[in-house]
């Protein structure tokens, strides 16, 4: 629980509780580990927890202290690392007039004998975003280099700022030469997701950070991407960033940037995370280098993508379409499959998700929690297409691993090459 100063405290002789849809389940020691490094505790505002009551054996939803009446009390939700997916989100329930939750995802969190825990699931272990690993001191050192060696590359001022002023991982990797370098080139988007972080026209929520102000040229891409590559073991550059809209957008300089990249060297592994929106582009990008494709989706059922990603210019047949071209090329395809239980393990979900890796020959399921006011996001979707009960994600991903062997699960996007 949190106090109104957001004090967090345990509340003792009660358990703690998460959600998978409509249903509050009951934390165990079983289905939560302790609580990643670098995770964030969040005291939600406007609402009440649920907790498990152990005497009377029931589910109940406080809004006082019962030790201090006199105090209003509040729930704590975590933000897991990344890596980590959520089997149940915070258990809560909405006052009037609530708003909606910023733009995290807000998984199940209790307290056990030696620390918090987190009712999550490990999918990726590389240290590749564990903040640990990122000091300061080389970071600056990195900018500082870069800017004598590329005084006039407007790309790299703009990843300057991600990975000083908004503490992007990724562009903190790229200035320490490690992992997957950003190559965010897009200013605009034919998508217009709810949980969009770099562009939000909903008054009540608020974009996480600024959308790139410019296109970078061809040459400017190639700088970047060509930079990562030769300094890098094992290196992935990554077009469609969180600071950018649609990456098939801006076309017209990837693709003689990727033409550059190719010329210079053969290493490395050149990614687009995409809407997928534009087959004929895909079907060019693989032609001229491309090694892979990243597509993101909330859902595998047309009717609950096109509720979240509300396409303005595609629709969701054009994404299938792209995702078969990239297949048939010979690219690596992954889709980062944006989570909330109760809607990705809901039976019609799961039986979609079976018929949709196998007509596809997707490569790998990247798992990612996705940031929106669990509540208000399982609402909406539900009045679109009820989605049936829940299996569990714990359920849901070993029932995948086994049905589908060589498909790959994971958290980031992986280099393809050779040792």
């Amino acid at each position: 629980m949190a106090a109104e100063n957001g004090e967090i405290f345990e509340l003792e002789g009660f358990g703690a509780a998460g959600y998978a849809g409509d249903r509050p389940v009951v934390l165990t020691r079983t289905d939560t580990i302790a609580m990643p490094h670098g995770s964030e505790l969040m005291m939600l505002p406007g609402r009440s927890p649920m907790i498990y009551d152990v005497a009377a054996d029931r589910f109940e939803t406080l809004s006082r202290n019962p030790f201090a009446p006199d105090e209003k009390i509040f729930p704590v939700a975590v933000f897991n690392s990344p890596g980590y997916v959520n089997r149940h989100f915070c258990a809560y329930t909405c006052e009037k007039n609530a708003g909606t939750l910023p733009l995290f995802s807000y998984g199940a969190v209790g307290f056990g004998k030696n620390g918090f825990r987190s009712a999550a699931l490990q999918v990726d272990t590389e240290p590749r975003q564990d903040l640990r690993l990122m000091p300061q001191k080389k970071i600056v050192r990195g900018v500082g280099r870069l800017r004598k060696k590329y005084p006039d590359n407007r790309l790299m001022r703009h990843l300057e700022t991600c990975a000083l002023q908004y503490g992007c991982p990724a562009g903190k990797n790229f200035f320490l030469q490690r992992y997957e370098a950003p190559l965010p080139t897009s200013r605009v988007c034919n998508a217009r997701c709810l949980g969009c972080i770099s562009l939000q026209p909903d008054p009540g929520l608020c974009a996480c950070q600024d959308r790139i102000a410019f296109t970078p040229t061809a040459t400017e891409i190639f700088q970047v991407g060509l930079e990562h590559i030769s300094h890098v073991p094992r290196a992935v550059v990554s077009f469609g960033q969180g600071c950018e809209g649609e990456p098939l957008t801006a076309y017209d300089v990837i693709r003689p940037a990727i033409e550059m990249i190719r010329h210079a060297t053969d290493k490395g592994t050149i990614n687009l995370n995409t809407n997928a929106s534009m087959p004929g582009h895909v079907k060019n990008l693989c032609k001229t280098g491309l090694d892979s494709m990243r597509v993101s989706m909330n859902s595998v059922r047309k009717k609950i993508y096109t509720a979240y990603f509300r396409p303005a210019s595609y629709g969701w047949e054009d994404v299938c379409r792209s995702i078969d071209t990239a297949r048939e090329q010979g690219r690596f395809v992954a889709i980062n499959y944006l989570n909330c239980p109760g809607v990705t393990d809901a039976q019609k979900e799961v039986d979609a998700l079976f018929d949709f890796v196998r007509d596809h020959d997707i490569n790998m399921i990247q798992w990612r929690n996705l940031n929106y006011d669990p509540r208000a996001y399982i609402a909406a979707m539900e009045a679109v297409e009820p989605g049936g009960p829940p299996m569990g994600m714990a359920r849901l991903i070993d029932a995948m691993t086994k049905a589908f062997p060589s498909l790959v699960h994971g958290y980031f996007n992986p280099y393809l090459g050779g040792e």
